[in-house]
């Protein structure tokens, strides 16, 4: 348990649980995109994924969990160190500071509460009901849970859209910066390597920006549609 209230320790499991998230985050767009395919597509891979409900949920939670503990956590570290006098974020020294840097608490707040609402959405089927994927009769011609309706109707407002695609623009402001900072609290970053290590994090979040935005801009656009 020394581990847990140890500032290093703190700061390592923040980067293990973040690291683990950005995997479920290219995982998570990697599905998603089956929405290019079509109906057929996304319905087939959200049936897929309906057909194995503990396994689902069990992974869900997980992943829950790993957000509160990086949330929990970072504001800790954030904290500890502001009262230390230090930088805004646990793995900053030494870094450049950047507006993704000095703001990482708050894109991070902005992203748990981003994933509230999306559970809301498209999983608990709270908000927007009438369309949600399952409910109202919404199934397709081979009665799976009509998942591209439900989210062609979504997009198609344009609040809806310009919200998700900028709380991807935070994930990007927020993954830019922590895929360097979990390089540097492992102690694999250092002044020949952190060049290199910048540009493959923002690297990486562009495209996760690109293959997330490109969604409800398609269908917002009319470009992707029922």
């Amino acid at each position: 348990m020394e581990f847990f209230k140890n500032s290093v320790g703190r700061k390592i499991l923040m980067s293990i649980t973040g690291q683990l998230l950005i995997i479920f985050v290219i995982v998570h767009m990697i599905g998603n995109s089956s929405i290019f395919l079509g109906a057929d597509g996304i319905n087939a891979y959200a049936k897929h994924l309906h057909d194995l409900p503990p396994l689902v949920w069990i992974f869900r939670l997980v992943m829950l969990t790993a957000v509160a503990i990086h949330i929990i956590y970072g504001i800790q570290v954030t904290l500890e160190n502001n009262k230390a006098n230090a930088k805004s974020y646990a793995v900053q020294n030494h870094l450049k500071a950047t507006f993704a840097s000095k703001n990482m608490i708050w894109t991070g707040l902005l992203i748990g509460a981003f994933v509230i609402y999306h559970l809301l959405h498209f999983t608990l089927h709270i908000t927007n009901p009438e369309i949600s994927a399952g409910l109202a009769g919404n199934f397709d011609a081979l009665q799976r849970p009509d998942v591209f309706k439900m989210v062609v109707l979504s997009f198609q407002k344009g609040l809806i859209a310009l919200m998700y695609a900028a709380a991807m623009v935070i994930l990007f402001l927020h993954l830019s910066h922590g895929i360097q900072s979990f390089l540097q609290t492992m102690g694999w970053n250092n002044d020949k390597t952190r060049p290199v290590f910048s540009t493959v994090g923002k690297v990486i979040s562009g495209i996760l920006l690109v293959g997330y935005v490109s969604i409800p801009l398609v269908i917002l656009t009319g470009l992707l549609k029922l």
